[in-house]
C-alpha cells in the first residue's frame, strides 16, 4: 500500500510547513491548499485522500463552507483546526460532519497522533471482516459501512464509532464520560453537548431504528433493541 494522503488546508504558509514536516516524517504524503477554493480543487483531483486537516478561518471559502461541499459527496475524515475554541463553532462543525476539532496552538506530535488514530479507525487494514447485525442494523467494521434494513446509511467517522460502541455494549447504561473516553479518547476535552449532538444526528440517520438509542436521564445512553 502506498503512503496515505493528507490534505492540509491553511492560509498560513508557516503553519502548513510545520504540519507537513511532521506528517511527512511520519510517513504521510502531504497535499496543501492555501484557501477554500484551492482545497476543493485538490480534493476533487485526489479522490484517494485519507484525511483532511481543515482550518476554519480562510479566504474565499471558510472551513465550514468547504466541509459542507465535501460532505455532499464524501465521508473522508475531517479534522478542523481552529483558533477560536468557540462552542458555537464546534457545534456547527459537528452538525456539518466534522470528525474532530484541534485548537491552535497545538503540539505537532499530538496532531500527528490524532491523524494516525482517525485514519486507522476509518481505513482499517485488517483482513478479517467483522459484521454485526443488531436489530436490522448491519455494522461492517471492516468496510466501515452501515445498512439499515438493506439501505446504506452514510455516517461520519465519529458517528460510526459512536454507533459501534453503543451496539457492542447494547443493554448497558453508558455514562457520557464512558462514551467520551471510548469514542473521543481520553485526551479529548469535550462535554456532554458534543455527545448529545452526535446522538441526535445518529438517531435521525438510523430512521425508525434510531429509537434503539435510549436516553438515560442524568447518566447517558443505552442501546436497546426493541422486540416486535
Amino acid at each position: 500500500m502506498g503512503k496515505r494522503k493528507v490534505l492540509v488546508v491553511d492560509d498560513e504558509s508557516r503553519m502548513r510547513k510545520l504540519v507537513r514536516d511532521f506528517l511527512t516524517k511520519d510517513g504521510y504524503e502531504v497535499l496543501e491548499a492555501a484557501d477554500g477554493e484551492a482545497a476543493l480543487d485538490v480534493f476533487y483531483e485526489h479522490p484517494d485522500i485519507a484525511l483532511i486537516l481543515l482550518d476554519v478561518m480562510m479566504p474565499k471559502l471558510n472551513g465550514f463552507e468547504v466541509l459542507k461541499e465535501i460532505r455532499q459527496t464524501s465521508q473522508v475524515p475531517v479534522l478542523m483546526l481552529t483558533a477560536k475554541g468557540s462552542e458555537e463553532d464546534e457545534l456547527q462543525g459537528f452538525s456539518l460532519g466534522v470528525d474532530e476539532y484541534i485548537t491552535k496552538p497545538f503540539s505537532p506530535k499530538i496532531l500527528t497522533a490524532r491523524v494516525g488514530a482517525v485514519i486507522r479507525r476509518s481505513h482499517p487494514e485488517t483482513g478479517e471482516e467483522t459484521i454485526m447485525d443488531v436489530g436490522g442494523i448491519l455494522i461492517d467494521s471492516h468496510a466501515h459501512s452501515v445498512t439499515v434494513d438493506g439501505s446504506q446509511v452514510i455516517l461520519s467517522v465519529k458517528e460510526f464509532d459512536l454507533l459501534l460502541f453503543l451496539a457492542e455494549n447494547r443493554g448497558m447504561a453508558l455514562s457520557r464520560e464512558q462514551i467520551l473516553n471510548a469514542v473521543w479518547n481520553f485526551d479529548y476535552f469535550g462535554d456532554a453537548r458534543t455527545i448529545d449532538t452526535h446522538i441526535k444526528k445518529l438517531r435521525s440517520k438510523l430512521g425508525s431504528k434510531g429509537s434503539y438509542i435510549k436516553t438515560i436521564w442524568g447518566l447517558g445512553y443505552k442501546f436497546e433493541i426493541e422486540e416486535g
